[in-house]
Parts: C-alpha cells; structure tokens; sequence
C-alpha cells in the first residue's frame, strides 16, 4: 500500500468582526493541553493567525479521515476556549487592509525581510498531499505526468472566493495570490533528477529564494519526506472532501508511476498553456469549461468541467480499485458535483446573508459539533 499524509493550513479569526486573530501560540499551546493532540500535530504558520496541522504517515483514507477530523476539533475547541474561531477557508473572507503580525521565527522573520510586504498579507491557506515514491528520479517523472491534471485538482478545490469583504468572481483567489511569490505555479517538465536539481540550484543562487522550502510549485519533490506533494488545492472546507482529494491525488500519483514504469507516453502542455488553464481553474472552479490534459501530441481543448472531473476519475479507477478506495471516493465527488465545492458553497451564503453568513458556514464546517 502506498503511504500518504496531509497538511493542512487554518485562520484563526475574532467571533466578532471575523478579522484575523493573531492568537496561534495560545490556541496552540491550549489545545497541546489535551490528549487529542501532540507537540507534533500543529505548528505554527508564516503569520501569528494561522496553523498547520500535519497527519502522521497513513496507508488509508480512513486514517486520513480520522486524524484530519481529530485536529479540527481540537483545534477548533482550543480557538473558542481562547476567545476565537478557527476556519478552514482559502483566503481570509474579512480583513481591514492592516499588515498581519508575523511568526518570532527566524525562518519566518527572513521571509518578511526578503519579501516584504507580500508576506504580511499571505492571508491564504492550502492543503497539501504528500505521497510516497521510491526515490526523487522517479519523483521527477512523476511530476511531469501529473502536471496536465494540475487545472481540474485546482478546480475541485477551490475554496477561497470571498477575499477581504469582497466576492472576487474567482473560486480559487488563493490560487490568484499565491502567484505573485517568484517560484509558484505550474512546474516545467525535467529531462531528469539532475535538471530539477540544477534549476532549484540556480533559483537558489539568485537569492530570490531563501531555502528549497520556498520552491512553491504546485507539484514538487518534498525536500523533508521521500514524497510527492501535491500543493494546488485550497485547505478544504470539509473534511470529507480533503479526504476526497488526497484519494484523488494518492491514486494518481501510483497511475503515473505504473505508466512510468510501462514507458507509456503523457501529455506535457507548454507552460503558458497550463498555467492559463490553471487561471481558468482558479475562476470559474467547476461551474464551466475547463481545459483538459492534451494529449502527447500536444493540443489543447475545451472541455465542460464536469466532463473532466470523469475523465479523471476513469483515469485513476484502477487504482482506487486496488486500494479500495473507489466507493468513498466516487460518493464524495458526488456529493461535490451536486452541493457545489466550498467556493460554491461560500458564495451561496454571501449572497443570502453577506460576511456574517459566509463566516457562519465556515466555522460550522470547519468542525461540526
């Protein structure tokens, strides 16, 4: 069985005026009090209102399930015991356009002193997976045939549409933000391990990142674990979906290792043309056309976004087969497919009852009682 794990990322936020709470060392170090949850679970994040939460290494979506529902609320019961709500939301839904107090950590603080005030407002949060693979030279060839897929990952995880008061008409304004950093977005395919390396090297030595941490790309080698991760998705509004995408992400991250090892041949969109699709991902979520994964001769094409999330779901079906995975999976992607993904979920409440129903939803979903 192939391992997995997830991180997750959370916003503190005041019950009140829903602004970010800078309050992670408290909520942590209340919620370290409890026997639900170690040192090791939660850390903090680059701003003093945001945690990380992170699953030991999981052979089932189970696992996965239990441990993420575990940590929310935990988390979520140590923020209201500390006098504020945790959510699960992409972006922060409300904020006054003041510059967020970063974390007293050193690595931190010089991600401030090199990037300035683009740090003080990275008031976003992701959800990554990470998946194991036998060594980084099969990681790399990993990555280039998960790179076509990366739009509709994008798409089904969209959870960020509401940013500071404001409905943004993208479904995915994470994805938008995220994309000012110099190393972000879509990966470009490597011959090998040594060419990932040598242009991770050179990013390196124009100082234009601090530490292969910042190699923010939306696939990448994990430089701590012998993983794949997985990075494009928004932390996700329930936890039932996480659950749903990291399922998505495992399997196809053993696809493409079996067809690594068939030579079998993949698709590998230009660069611009996958970050454009991405772009389109990240505005209309699943609520129109998306670009699909090209074929290995290359052409793009439009393709109704409920078409591509079957195409992915055949793509990947011999996998969740093996790992018995396929029930869960398709059910939760159906639910998706009828209640709407958590940007969709996020704009039906802000237009029925503004701000104050949209924090309502998250902090209701975050972790249900």
């Amino acid at each position: 069985m192939t391992t997995l794990g997830v991180e997750e990322e959370y916003l503190l936020v005041d019950p009140v005026s829903g602004l970010p709470a800078p309050a992670a060392e408290r909520v942590r170090a209340e919620a370290c009090l409890r026997p639900g949850l170690g040192v090791g679970d939660v850390q903090p994040e680059l701003l003093k209102a945001q945690l990380e939460v992170a699953t030991p290494v999981c052979n089932s979506l189970d696992e996965i399930g239990g441990h993420l529902h575990r940590m929310r609320g935990e988390l979520s019961a140590a923020a209201e015991r500390s006098g504020c709500r945790m959510i699960a939301c992409g972006t922060a839904p409300v904020g006054n356009g003041k510059m967020m107090e970063i974390s007293e950590h050193p690595r931190y603080l010089a991600i401030r002193a090199n990037a300035r005030r683009l740090a003080d407002v990275q008031l976003i949060h992701g959800m990554h997976v990470h998946v194991a693979v036998p060594d980084r030279e099969t990681g790399v060839q990993v990555v280039n045939r998960i790179r076509p897929w990366l739009p509709v990952l994008v798409a089904m995880g969209a959870n960020s549409p509401i940013w500071q008061g404001m409905d943004t008409g993208f479904a995915s304004w994470r994805t938008i933000h995220y994309a000012r950093w110099p190393v972000e977005g879509q990966p470009p395919v490597f011959v090998d391990l040594e060419e990932y390396e040598r242009r991770v090297d050179a990013l390196l030595a124009v100082g234009v990142m601090l530490d292969r941490g910042q190699v923010y790309w939306q696939v990448r080698l994990s430089e701590r674990f012998p993983t794949i991760e997985i990075r494009c998705p928004d932390v996700q509004l329930r936890a039932d979906d996480a659950v749903m995408l990291a399922g998505l992400v495992r399997a196809l991250v053993v696809t493409a290792l079996q067809q690594h090892d068939e030579k079998a041949p993949y698709a590998a969109p230009d660069q611009e043309l996958l970050r454009a699709a991405c772009w389109m991902a990240a505005r209309d979520g699943l609520e129109a056309e998306l670009f699909g994964p090209v074929g290995p001769a290359g052409i793009a094409r439009r393709i109704d976004a409920g078409d591509l999330v079957g195409e992915l779901l055949r793509h990947v079906a011999p996998v969740l087969d093996e790992f018995g995975d396929t029930a869960q999976v398709f059910a939760l992607v159906d639910r998706m497919i009828l209640e709407g993904t958590g940007a969709d979920r996020q704009r039906a409440a802000f237009a029925a009852g503004g701000l104050q129903s949209v924090m309502d939803l998250l902090i209701s979903d975050t972790s249900p009682r």
